[in-house]
């Protein structure tokens, strides 16, 4: 194990607490509370044992019982009251906690590169933000204020057992060591397949979204059988884990939890004893049993608790890797550009160290103003180029600079302020029709938004939803086409007004009724903006002032529609196929 590991190992609970909110403070006064219960419960003992001593005595009366019992049930009251207190404040305290790691790890995949984050699963960043960080309230609201309260427990009652005689202590540990031997090892056993347990867990929980996501083209595909079998296998092998695991360790567990209560094993037989020498009264004794039986909830609780504190442990470790992911770098530098001129210098890029690189040395300028269509094979890297230039990722050598500036001096806020990007995977979050139109422009009107919707061909359909733009779009989504939806993306981008426009296939799921007015609200809307579009349909783009063909992640040409139909065979070859294909879909349009 590295030093960073075992340094996180240790510092891990500190680590959870930093994401209190100021409210560690009130961890601990919830585990004084917790503390104060547990004593103000060894009070009645107290009174039952005075009680007994008078009894004995033959010196009680009914007052000296009324009075004591009146002592106990106030102590008993206060013992509720305190732990009231103390569940209080540390179930606050978790949920502090909870709301600043989700926060935390939110903000962690916000600011991170956008590869980071394609290298996670939906389920595992799911299963990271809510199950795992859900799994921490338990422990964190329970363990740590009342795990603390029965570690200090049994150490008061010993003390106290010591206070009527040292050696009736001392028989109250005689089973201890050999259970603490068996925790330990159960401990041993069980961290052993924690990490495997996380993993088969992570497993499980992919396997269920990808299912749940994958619906409808398994039953579109008739694949059900095989989908449920490869979830259904996620499930068994994760049963099989547990149970595996569970096996392994039963037997020194339940040893442990044999053992490590077992106080009146000692404690009986050596208060007879004394009674009988006459070194302890049978009231004594009777307070030494009850203190022995409090020791024992606390020890067996104990047990329970470093369980939960244990899987804790490798929840806020296994969280603290989604915080440690390495963020975008942010300058926060002031600098902005001159103009909207993109200048791409010898850019290469891959996406991680393991996997090739996909750009090999990218010269292009993408003049103010100007209208740039990219355009090549699949896999050719234009959507990476789009990306680079809205830094949804860094070059991996070279540069992009934008009016001058190099995008890694521009900060982030600013450089999203300049840049609107339009891909064909739109997606609407869960508000209004009206509210995913303005998140292009957070103040805008109602009657901007309604002008951009209508300047996108969207302003029609929406007015037929139930709620017109006030519809969900959760809602609305079920009804939507892909291209409505992109066309919602479309109004969006538009009104954001940036002055570079980057249309990643933007218009690929547009009826072709639509998607000549689109494609002129488009140019109109363009104009005098820096337009870069990806298409595959190059008849929207043959009247780019250049066009760049890239393959294989190298420009390949540049040029206009005329110059590379004369010049350049691969994009030839893609004019062709396009053209021909069209030919065939109106002949089959007609046909019908």
């Amino acid at each position: 194990m590295n030093d960073d590991a075992t340094k996180d190992e240790k510092g891990w609970f500190k680590t959870l607490l930093s994401y209190a909110k100021g409210s560690s403070g009130r961890l601990w006064l919830s585990v004084i509370f917790s503390v104060l219960s547990l004593i103000s419960g060894l009070i009645p003992y107290y009174c039952v044992y005075r009680i007994l001593d008078r009894y004995i005595a033959g010196d009680i009366s009914r007052s000296f019982i009324i009075n004591n019992c009146l002592i106990a049930f106030s102590a008993y009251l206060l013992k509720v009251v305190f732990f009231g207190i103390s569940t209080g404040i540390s179930h606050y305290v978790a949920f502090n906690v909870l709301e600043g790691l989700r926060l935390k790890v939110a903000d962690a995949f916000l600011k991170a590169p956008l590869g980071k984050v394609y290298e996670h699963s939906i389920g595992e960043i799911k299963g990271a933000i809510v199950d795992k960080i859900e799994d921490i309230e338990p422990p964190l609201a329970h363990v740590v204020p009342e795990g603390a309260g029965h570690i200090l427990f049994p150490i008061v009652c010993f003390i106290s057992l010591a206070m009527i005689d040292i050696r009736v202590a001392l028989s109250s540990l005689l089973a201890f060591p050999i259970g603490l031997i068996f925790m330990i090892l159960t401990f041993k056993l069980s961290g052993r397949n924690m990490t495997k347990y996380q993993e088969a867990n992570a497993n499980m929980g992919s396997m269920i979204v990808e299912y749940v996501e994958g619906i409808e083209v398994i039953k579109a595909f008739g694949k059900t059988g095989v989908s449920y079998e490869k979830f259904a296998g996620a499930i068994r092998d994760y049963r099989d884990f547990v149970i595996e695991w569970l096996r392994s360790t039963w037997v020194t567990m339940k040893l442990a939890f044999a053992f490590m209560p077992a106080t009146l094993l000692g404690v009986i037989p050596i208060s007879i004893l004394l009674v009988n020498n006459g070194d302890m009264t049978v009231s004594e004794m009777a307070l030494s049993v009850m203190l022995a039986m409090s020791m024992v909830i606390s020890m067996a609780k104990i047990e329970v608790f470093s369980n939960g504190l244990r899987q804790m442990q490798y929840t806020v470790l296994e969280v603290k890797k989604f915080l440690d992911i390495k963020s975008l770098p942010d300058s926060g530098s002031e600098k902005k550009p001159t103009d909207h001129t993109i200048e791409l210098n010898d850019v290469h890029f891959s996406y991680d160290e393991k996997s090739g690189e996909v750009l090999h040395g990218i010269d292009l300028i993408l003049k103010e103003g100007s209208f740039t269509a990219l355009v090549g094979p699949s896999g050719g890297g234009k959507s990476t180029v789009a990306k680079l230039i809205a830094r949804f990722w860094d070059v991996s050598s070279g540069s992009i600079k934008i009016g001058g500036v190099d995008i890694k001096d521009i900060n982030v806020s600013g450089l999203a302020d300049i840049v609107s990007f339009v891909t064909q995977d739109n997606f609407l979050f869960s508000r209004s029709i009206k509210e995913n139109i303005r998140l292009g422009k957070p103040d805008a009107t109602d009657e901007e938004v309604i002008c951009a919707a209508i300047a996108a061909c969207c302003d029609e359909f929406i007015k037929k939803l139930p709620d017109g733009y006030d519809t969900s779009a959760g809602e609305a989504g079920k009804r939507l086409s892909g291209g409505e939806r992109q066309r919602i993306a479309i109004a969006r981008m538009m009104l954001k007004n940036a002055p570079i426009v980057i249309l990643d296939e933007a218009t690929a799921f547009t009826d072709p009724e639509n998607e000549t007015k689109l494609q002129e609200s488009i140019a109109n809307l363009t104009k005098g903006k820096t337009l870069l579009v990806i298409a595959h349909r190059l008849s929207t783009i043959k009247n780019a002032d250049r066009i760049v063909v890239l393959n294989e992640g190298k420009i390949e040409d540049i040029g206009s529609q005329e110059e590379l139909m004369e010049r350049s065979p691969l994009y030839r070859r893609m004019w062709q196929a396009h053209v021909g294909a069209r030919n065939w879909a109106a002949g089959s349009a007609g046909e019908v």
